[in-house]
């Protein structure tokens, strides 16, 4: 499916999932009744095997295993065995992924290890409009490799300056988010690593808004070094750990920034001075989160039984029926104006919106039992998630969207009071 067909109407988006080949995995997920969540881009949903695995860890590794759990449980191991179920997913080969901190911790870690592989090159890359943490820890890793004068940062965007205007003999690492996280853009990995790859460069992917979405094949494309997180697409749940991916090429030239003790060669041994451990593991800095690694295994476990490709093709299915309602219900009456590209090449797995009353509007649309969310300064977004996401599910958000447009009940005064997280 590219376009809604003429007249389609919530019958007929309960044929298309019925026929739906990824519809018996709803059901795994505890999705609240009558809520549509099209928010999964920012959090995924609960699945419904995630408590009992996460009470497993607590009552019986930690509370009857208690410290013999770190081996017997096999705890110490846990990040690089979950980087290899999860490396799949993103196109590595076993040893090349190991599980991490926070994702702002795993993009400085990758960030400055990136550019010490080319230490004589003092300009980084990167996008304007990249998550925001991952500029700020640009700027960490510009006062690390300063050395009294600070690495130049160059921005691109869209609309200019372009990656080509920028890349020269000076560019050591350029880092990109893969989609990117207001509109939904898509990068053309390959080619835009081919590009840094001829300037001299290395390349850092943010795979945030990709790894679960949208099929990704770090080593077809050539790529150096990535960082994600595992609480949105994945179902990690909250707090759920992020991952660093380094192309087997580069892990015995790289050298992290943090040097933690887990990240040692013989971390047992306790020795004064620090020598990284072979591979990927030398990323690892200290104790990982177990529990939130849990809710990422469980997750983990059910995604060893998805086909990527059919990923895709439902969430192209999703939006590109989303984007057809909304052109067709809401555009002309209400000036709602899609903002996330409509080329499927360039196209992640959600689908942002520009409309006056952006906030409130959200705010109005929640209440009304459809999730989605609001990015500044004037975007909704909408994320589609295959896993559990129908196609009556885009009905009745476009459906609910309109009644509120159409009634004007956003403009209610509650509906503009903001929360500390939008």
């Amino acid at each position: 499916m590219t376009h809604a067909p003429a007249g389609i109407d919530r019958r007929a988006c309960a044929a298309l999932d019925a026929a739906d080949p990824l519809a018996s995995f709803r059901s795994r997920f505890d999705l609240p009744e009558g809520v549509v969540y099209l928010d999964g881009n920012s959090l995924g949903a609960l699945p419904r095997d995630t408590p009992a695995f996460v009470q497993h860890v607590m009552r019986e590794e930690w509370g009857v295993g208690l410290i013999r759990s770190w081996n017997d449980a096999g705890w110490f191991a846990k990040p690089t065995d979950l980087g290899d179920r999860l490396a799949p997913i993103i196109g590595a080969a076993p040893g090349e992924t190991v599980i991490a901190e926070s994702t702002s911790t795993s993009l400085f870690q990758a960030a400055a290890a990136a550019a010490r592989l080319r230490p004589k090159r003092r300009v980084i890359v990167a996008e304007r409009g990249n998550f925001p943490t991952d500029l700020y820890m640009l700027e960490s890793v510009q006062e690390l490799m300063g050395g009294g004068t600070a690495l130049e940062r160059r921005l691109i965007a869209d609309d200019g300056p372009t990656l080509a205007d920028v890349l020269d003999e000076d560019v050591a690492v350029v880092v990109l988010t893969h989609v990117d996280y207001r509109t939904g853009r898509m990068h053309d990995m390959a080619e835009v690593t081919r590009q840094v790859h001829e300037a001299g460069a290395v390349v850092v992917w943010d795979l945030c808004h990709s790894v679960g979405a949208v099929p990704v094949d770090l080593n077809a494309a050539g790529a150096d070094l990535a960082v994600g997180c595992t609480y949105k697409y994945l179902n990690g749940g909250p707090g759920s750990p992020s991952f660093i991916w380094v192309a087997e090429r580069h892990q015995a030239a790289v050298r992290p920034p943090l040097t933690g003790w887990h990240g040692h060669a013989k971390p047992f041994d306790f020795t004064v001075d620090y020598a990284p451990a072979p591979g990927i593991t030398r990323f690892r800095i200290g104790t990982p989160q177990l529990l939130s690694a849990a809710g990422l295994e469980a997750s983990l476990r059910m995604w060893a039984e998805v086909d990527m490709a059919r990923i895709r093709k439902k969430s192209l299915a999703l939006t590109d029926l989303f984007i057809d309602l909304v052109d067709t219900r809401l555009a002309d009456r209400f000036g709602a104006e899609v903002v996330t590209p409509r080329e499927h090449h360039r196209r992640g797995s959600q689908v942002s919106l520009r409309v006056d009353g952006g906030y409130p509007i959200m705010q109005a649309l929640i209440e009304r039992g459809v999730i989605g969310d609001f990015r500044a300064p004037d975007l909704i977004r909408f994320g589609f998630t295959p896993l559990y996401t129908s196609f009556t599910d885009v009905w009745d958000a476009v459906v609910r969207l309109e009644d509120i447009l159409t009634t004007g009940v956003w403009r209610e005064a509650h509906f503009e009071r903001r929360g500390e997280v939008t």
